[in-house]
This record gives structure tokens, C-alpha cells and sequence, in this order.
């Protein structure tokens, strides 16, 4: 059950991740998407959900800057 709900969580993350037309929306719409799932994650796998939210959301942020 845990593996399905990250396989959902993932590929909804990774779906929405390439929303936005500029560089800062791209940032920040990866980040808030990064933040839920890492929060989501880390909450599933008994870790901190606030840590798992910190981490998402900076690698969310970054990934969603650096795409195009």
C-alpha cells in the first residue's frame, strides 16, 4: 500500500512540476509540489514530515528552475 500511494504521489509531482512559464513560477510551483510530496514521503516512511518537506521543497524549487 505505502509503494502505491509514493508511486501516486510521484508521478503527480513529477505531472505538475513542468507547470509554469517563467523560471520563478516553475521555482516556486516545483517547490510547494516538492515540499507536499517530501512531507507525504517522509510521513509514510515514519521519518519528520516537517524535514521531508524542507528537503522536497528545496529540490523541488531547484529542479522546477532549472527546467524548461
Amino acid at each position: 500500500m505505502r509503494i502505491s500511494i509514493l508511486v501516486v504521489l510521484l508521478s503527480l509531482s513529477a505531472g505538475l512540476g513542468g507547470c509554469g512559464d517563467t523560471v520563478g513560477t516553475r521555482a516556486v510551483t516545483g517547490g510547494l509540489i516538492g515540499a507536499g510530496a517530501g512531507a507525504g514521503i517522509s510521513a509514510l516512511t515514519g521519518g519528520k514530515p516537517a524535514t521531508g518537506a524542507l528537503i522536497g521543497g528545496g529540490v523541488g524549487a531547484v529542479g522546477g528552475a532549472v527546467t524548461h
